[in-house]
């Protein structure tokens, strides 16, 4: 991946309003971005393809409801593998489709992932097939005060 002149957080006021934006919709059109960061619709298209090159912006997503394609439980994993299975624990949690996202973190634990599940029953069948290999803790997640969001960007202000 090319990497052009945002290293170091060079984000202009243009940039970062783009990228809101873009986060908060990602099917923002390049004339409504144009319009609410006061530029030509070519200038922020070719804005767009540079943050792209550049890896700012990785791709673009849908957000789905877990809850409204049936799977109402949502849990967080912390995993700790044996000693001598730490590949056989990743390639267990990534055979799982129900674990949605993951990352080694340091600490206690090796793993920390999510999981979305129809049951509480699915969610024993997950621990079942890690358990052999690795200890776990698991959390029901309650509700999520804050969504997944765009992280500071270099350059903001911060409130």
């Amino acid at each position: 991946m090319k990497r052009l002149g945002y290293q170091n957080g060079a984000l202009d006021a243009a940039d970062r309003k783009i990228l809101t934006l873009l986060v908060e919709n990602a099917r923002t059109t390049t004339a409504e971005l144009a319009r609410a960061v006061g530029l030509s619709a070519p200038s922020v298209a070719e804005r767009v393809r540079r943050l792209e090159e550049a890896g700012v912006i990785g791709g673009y997503t849908a957000e789905i409801a877990p809850e409204a394609i049936g799977l109402p439980v949502s849990v967080w994993l912390r995993i700790r593998p044996v000693p001598g299975q730490l590949e056989k624990v990743v390639e267990i949690i990534r055979s799982i489709a129900e674990i949605t996202e993951c990352d080694r973190v340091t600490g206690e634990d090796c793993f920390l992932a999510r999981a979305h599940l129809a049951s509480v029953a699915e969610m024993e069948r997950i621990i079942d097939r890690i358990i052999p290999h690795a200890m776990t803790n698991t959390s029901v997640i309650q509700s999520s005060p804050v969504k997944r969001r765009l992280p500071p960007l270099p350059g903001a202000s911060t409130r």
